[in-house]
C-alpha cells in the first residue's frame, strides 16, 4: 500500500479591509505623512496607506505626481511620507488604505503639509501699517515705514512678522513654528533659499525668497532650519542663524547654507536670521563649533 504524499498547507487567501479616500488639493508641493505604527509582532506591516492620483478625469491625474522612499508606494509606518506635486489648478489624489479584517486598532491617519507656496505678498507687505496721510506743508516728512523681512506662522499665535535681527518667536513659550518665509531687504528674492528641517536628514526642497516654507493651522511643526544667500550677493555677504527649541535647547549660530537644527529634532521655538559680511560670518561659524566641541 503506498503511502500518502505529504502535501504542504496551502495558506487561505487573506481578505483585507480597504478603503479609499479623494483628497483635493490646490497647485503647489505637498508632503502627505503617517501618524499610525504598525501592531508589534504584525506579519502583514498592516496597516498601510497608498498614495495615488486619482483614475477620473475630474481628479486630472496628468497634473499629480507622487513620490515615496518606497517602489511599491505603501506608506505603513509611523514618519513614512509622500511627496506630491500638484501643477496647474486643483485635483485630486486618491489616499487607500489597507487594514487586516477584524483589526481593533483605528485606521492610520495622514497629515498634509504643503510645503511651498506663492508668499511674496504676505512678507512683502507691511505688517498692518498704511502709508501715512499727507502731513501739513510746516512738517517734518515722517520716514517710511520699514517692511518685515521675516514671516512665521506660530502654533497658537498666527502669523507674525519681524525684521532680520530680531527674534522670531518667543523662546521659552513652548509655541513651535509651523512655517516662514524670508524676504531680506534690499536682496533679491532669487538670492536667497531655505529649507525647513521635516525630520532625521530629512529637509523640503529649497524654497526661493518671500515664499512660503511648512504650514499654516496645521498643528505640524518644522524642526529646524536651513538657509544661505546666493548669486554675487554670497560673494560678499553671508547670513548667521541661531535658534531654540521647545524642548528647552538651542543651537548655532551657524553659518550660510549650514542646517539649525536641535540635537534631539524637537519643534522650532525662535530663530534669529542676521545678514554680514562674509568674513564676519565666517568667523562667528568657526567661534560657534569651537564652542560645542568643548561643551
Amino acid at each position: 500500500m503506498s503511502e500518502a504524499v505529504a502535501r504542504p498547507a496551502v495558506s487561505p487567501v487573506e481578505e483585507l479591509k480597504v478603503t479609499g479616500h479623494l483628497m483635493a488639493l490646490d497647485a503647489g508641493l505637498y508632503c502627505i505623512v503617517v501618524s499610525h505604527t504598525p501592531a508589534a509582532g504584525s506579519r502583514t506591516g498592516l496597516p498601510a496607506v497608498r498614495i495615488t492620483p486619482s483614475p477620473g478625469p475630474a481628479g486630472r491625474p496628468e497634473a499629480v505626481t507622487v513620490r515615496t522612499l518606497r517602489d511599491d508606494g505603501l506608506l505603513s509606518g509611523a514618519g513614512d511620507a509622500a511627496l506630491v506635486r500638484i501643477e496647474g489648478e486643483a485635483a485630486q489624489v486618491l489616499v487607500t488604505v489597507y487594514q487586516a479584517q477584524g483589526a481593533q486598532d483605528a485606521a492610520p491617519s495622514v497629515q498634509v503639509m504643503r510645503l511651498s507656496e506663492a508668499g511674496a505678498a504676505a512678507v512683502a507687505a507691511d505688517a498692518g501699517a498704511a502709508a501715512p496721510a499727507a502731513a501739513p506743508a510746516a512738517a517734518a516728512p515722517r520716514p517710511a515705514p520699514r517692511k518685515p523681512e521675516v514671516l512665521a506662522h506660530v502654533q497658537a499665535r498666527g502669523d507674525i512678522t519681524v525684521r532680520l535681527g530680531e527674534w522670531m518667536g518667543e523662546k521659552g513659550s513652548g509655541r513651535w513654528i509651523e512655517g516662514f518665509a524670508i524676504a531680506p531687504e534690499g536682496v533679491a528674492p532669487a538670492d536667497v533659499e531655505y529649507q525647513a528641517v521635516l525630520g532625521k536628514g530629512w529637509l523640503s526642497p529649497w524654497v526661493e525668497g518671500a515664499q512660503f516654507c511648512g504650514s499654516r493651522g496645521m498643528a505640524l511643526p518644522v524642526l529646524g532650519l536651513r538657509v544661505r544667500l546666493r548669486n554675487d550677493i554670497s560673494k560678499t555677504r553671508a547670513l548667521r542663524v541661531e535658534a531654540s527649541f521647545v524642548d528647552g535647547s538651542s543651537a548655532g549660530p551657524v553659518g550660510d547654507g549650514e542646517v539649525c537644527e536641535s540635537p534631539s529634532l524637537a519643534p522650532l521655538e525662535a530663530f534669529r536670521i542676521e545678514v554680514m559680511p562674509r568674513g564676519e560670518a565666517a568667523d562667528a561659524g568657526r567661534a560657534s563649533r569651537m564652542v560645542r566641541r568643548r561643551a
